[in-house]
């Protein structure tokens, strides 16, 4: 065919240049009726970059694209798998553009590759169940989940799904998804809103559980209290923390971690139905979440009367979730 093609080259152009002549004359060529000549490459998607810069949901995520030098990789073949935070997932992440300004752009980079996958996922691909890994073009590992309510990367819930373009896909997804900076117990150092609670990780490791060690080590879900929340329970410093006994908070933290991954996308009961969603209850019935008729997750302990609302939820450590909790969860 490719032979066929060269050697009626001189044929074709003339045929072209006939024709051109033609519309020229005319001042344009019409269309008959029904005939559509609108051609496959004008219907083609155009690549990922190419749509991020195109469309005006995707203006912080174009500049951050720009930022990070990204733009070139993803007019690229591919394919490729993007988690799109729209405009609006920027703001609700408390990242706005001074911020982004405010980084390198080796970071902007990395955050995001992390939404990122070197390969072409589409909504029906992600099996059913919770929290299936897949390494991210960063190499870190993000975790995708598909139930009754829909698809979720990270717990966060994917808005438009499949939008394709000519080497891979978009999700839209409603929050910019940040890589662990740390396991549990170094993120929660190095914020100073949970000094109280890094207190009692510390005095609570000097008894008969090294309970710092242990959440540095295994996968592990935490329901973080603020320091506020260990006001709210009576202590006015963590200095006051540390004075309590060992054995004591390491019985207090008990209620707040559980073992394994848990998304907020997993607060939901197999049980559900008609809208109605039974108690989701963790870890041999230690914490027990009920989502209200709004969607808003309430977690208690199992002894505990006093109920803990979500601050915010799925950071992502390298040894598992930290939820942050507006109460301590005391028995």
């Amino acid at each position: 065919m490719k032979n066929n093609f060269f050697k009626s080259s001189i044929f074709v152009f003339k045929k072209v240049i006939f024709i051109l002549s033609i519309c020229a004359v005319t001042v344009s060529c019409t269309k008959s009726d029904g005939e559509d000549t609108t051609s496959a490459v004008d219907n083609a998607p155009s690549t990922i970059a190419s749509q991020v810069s195109k469309n005006s949901s995707f203006s912080t995520l174009n500049v951050a694209l720009v930022k990070s030098n990204l733009t070139t990789t993803l007019e690229g073949t591919g394919p490729f798998t993007v988690f799109a935070p729209t405009d609006d997932a920027f703001v609700a992440s408390g990242i706005d553009a001074t911020l982004l300004n405010s980084l390198t752009s080796d970071q902007v980079k990395t955050i995001l590759l992390y939404h990122t996958v070197s390969s072409k996922i589409m909504s029906m691909d992600v099996p059913a169940g919770p929290n299936v890994k897949v390494v991210s073009a960063g190499g870190d590992s993000i975790f995708v989940t598909k139930n009754s309510t829909g698809v979720f990367v990270n717990g966060i819930k994917v808005k438009t799904p499949d939008i394709t373009a000519s080497n891979g896909v978009i999700h839209t997804i409603s929050n910019v998804l940040m890589p662990p900076s740390g396991n549990i117990v170094q993120i929660a150092s190095a914020d100073t809103s949970f000094s109280f609670l890094v207190a009692a990780v510390v005095k609570a490791s000097s008894g008969s559980n090294n309970v710092a060690s242990l959440l540095s080590s295994g996968i592990f879900t935490i329901f973080a209290p603020t320091n506020n929340a260990f006001r709210a329970a009576g202590f006015k410093s963590a200095e006051e923390v540390s004075a309590v006994d060992a054995d004591v908070l390491s019985k207090i933290l008990k209620y707040h971690v559980v073992e394994g991954r848990i998304f907020t996308s997993d607060f939901t009961s197999s049980n559900s139905s008609n809208n109605s969603i039974q108690p989701f209850t963790l870890s041999d019935s230690r914490i027990t979440i009920t989502i209200s008729s709004n969607g808003t997750p309430n977690i208690k302990g199992n002894l505990n009367l006093t109920s803990a609302n979500l601050l915010r939820s799925n950071i992502m450590a390298r040894n598992g979730i930290i939820h942050i909790v507006d109460q301590v969860l005391l028995d």
